[in-house]
């Protein structure tokens, strides 16, 4: 692990990178609802991330990025979040569950995760079945303890979230908007509470059993020497607990999106109502504040999602295209020292040290600001490029140190399917690594590039686990198209679904693949 000598530390970020050393890092990044064990129910659980972590630290991994692990509901894309801060009890190990007793079996699906993707509706609904069991067996007495009575105590959000989500049971999930009236005042939650206390129960019951499985899993992560990365979406859903129990720190009347680019030529309209900025301002962002101390319970590093959003936003009038949008707001004057103000509010807050997705439509002037304050952003080898010198590729010795390179994100294509569907990048590549160019991605020049993601100067280099297991054909789909996340701007029964091919067993137990890592890291 190389120690960047010399390199001082910003003040802005100064207690994150002294809490945890500035030295070069390197890593995986894996959705926890992709792992895949012999043992689970068809969609990865938060002890599921014990063999990993002692993997990792096995071939010289020392960060583990996840995805948002918040509660989604019925909606797999974790980036559309019912709760800023609950976890999604899709997560929970059923079998590590305390004062689980007999005749209370644990459900068998042997079906589910014989599945080559998430069938994320029947396991929740499994999984929901079970835990309603088990709360009628033991929840009264887990509610009874010091520990658990301290917890609830101890968050504010945890009570509007449960009584949020009592009611959308009782209403068929139909969205908050269109509850009866006297349904959407959060002021009478002293007396709706009352008649859906059962309800409110059984998910404060669910939000203290992930807290002492995501809990466990960081200390198991900490005695291995392993950093846990989050990952915290800038917005939350329009149908979330946050905006119908604090309506007015948002505002409903338009939309965030993306403007057209050469990443997505169409824009993208995401749905997220934007945030009322001044009202968070003159709260003292108590909001931000509590969602940051509850991630910090469990991770060490977090992903700011679209960055940029919080110097200037892409608002679109609600329904339209993307392309009818605007900047808000579009003057630098203005968007430099908010967004500047924001970012030193978050890094006040807690000691996770933040890694900033600035992909995309990002100014320069914003990157600095980054850069200036100590927080990575993100460099993706392929996008790398001098755009205003042909598009040549940018050399790898020109990576900022502050700043994490990969190959892929969650939301692109991976490395096989870029080689793939984009020859001319590819030929371009071949022509700046000094290559033959070839239409199929050899194992050499595979192990190439991973090798070359490993060896910037950048602080953190962390890849999908999918293009390490890309190493071995036996260990990934035939169709590289089955290996994607997400397709970003796009609905479909794919996205958020994906599971690795092979178990979490096979994958750990694998000597050629831990063998090849540990010389890709050297």
């Amino acid at each position: 692990m190389t120690v960047t000598a010399g390199l001082s530390i910003p003040r802005a970020s100064f207690l994150q990178w002294n809490k945890i050393g500035m030295q070069q890092r390197h890593g995986i990044n894996v959705p926890l609802f992709s792992l895949r064990t012999e043992k689970n129910l068809g969609i990865g659980e938060f002890f599921d991330l014990i063999p990993l972590i002692d993997w990792c630290y096995e071939v010289g991994f020392q960060v583990i990025q996840l995805l948002p692990l918040n509660d989604s509901g019925n909606d797999p894309s974790p980036y559309n979040a019912l709760s800023s801060c609950a976890l999604n009890p899709i997560y929970l190990s059923l079998s590590k569950l305390p004062l689980l007793q007999h005749p209370l079996a644990l459900p068998e699906a042997p079906h589910l995760n014989d599945l080559p993707r998430v069938a994320y509706l029947e396991v929740l609904s499994l999984k929901l079945h079970f835990l309603h069991q088990y709360y009628d067996q033991v929840g009264k007495k887990l509610q009874e303890t010091r520990e658990f009575q301290e917890f609830i105590k101890k968050n504010n959000w945890i009570t509007p979230y449960a009584l949020f989500k009592t009611l959308k049971d009782e209403l068929q999930h139909i969205p908050w908007i269109n509850w009866p009236e006297e349904l959407k005042v959060p002021d009478l939650h002293s007396i709706i509470e009352e008649r859906y206390e059962k309800g409110i129960s059984f998910y404060l019951l669910l939000q203290y059993l992930a807290h002492l499985q995501l809990s466990s899993i960081q200390e198991h992560a900490h005695s291995k020497g392993i950093l846990l990365k989050g990952d915290i979406p800038i917005l939350v859903s329009l149908d979330s607990a946050d905006a119908w129990s604090k309506p007015h720190l948002f505002n409903f009347s338009l939309s965030a999106g993306v403007p057209p680019d050469m990443y997505n030529p169409q824009g993208q309209y995401w749905g997220f109502p934007l945030f009322n900025w001044e009202c968070f301002k003159s709260d003292h962002f108590t909001w931000w504040k509590e969602r940051l101390l509850v991630a910090a319970q469990y991770y060490d590093l977090y992903r700011i999602d679209h960055v940029v959003g919080f110097f200037r936003i892409w608002a679109i009038p609600l329904h339209q295209a993307p392309a009818e949008g605007r900047f808000l707001p579009d003057n630098p004057a203005i968007f430099l020292p908010q967004g500047q103000s924001i970012l030193q509010m978050m890094l006040d807050v807690c000691g996770m040290l933040p890694i900033a997705e600035d992909l995309g439509t990002v100014p320069s002037s914003v990157k600095e600001v980054l850069m200036k304050m100590g927080i990575c952003g993100t460099r993706v080898i392929r996008w790398e490029k001098n755009y205003d010198q042909q598009g040549k590729f940018i050399p790898y010795e020109e990576y900022p140190t502050f700043s994490m390179t990969t190959v892929s994100t969650h939301d692109s294509e991976t490395l096989q399917l870029w080689w793939q569907n984009s020859s001319e990048e590819a030929k371009q590549f071949c022509l700046f690594k000094g290559w033959d160019y070839s239409p199929d991605l050899s194992f050499d020049y595979r192990r190439a590039i991973l090798r070359d993601s490993h060896h910037t100067p950048s602080l953190f280099h962390i890849n999908l686990l999918q293009e390490y297991l890309a190493l071995f054909p036996e260990f990934t789909f035939l169709d590289p198209q089955e290996e994607r996340i997400n397709i970003p701007g796009t609905i479909l029964p794919q996205n958020w679904t994906y599971r690795l091919k092979v178990s979490l067993e096979k994958i750990t137990s694998h000597s050629s693949l831990k063998k090849l890592i540990e010389e890709l890291l050297k």
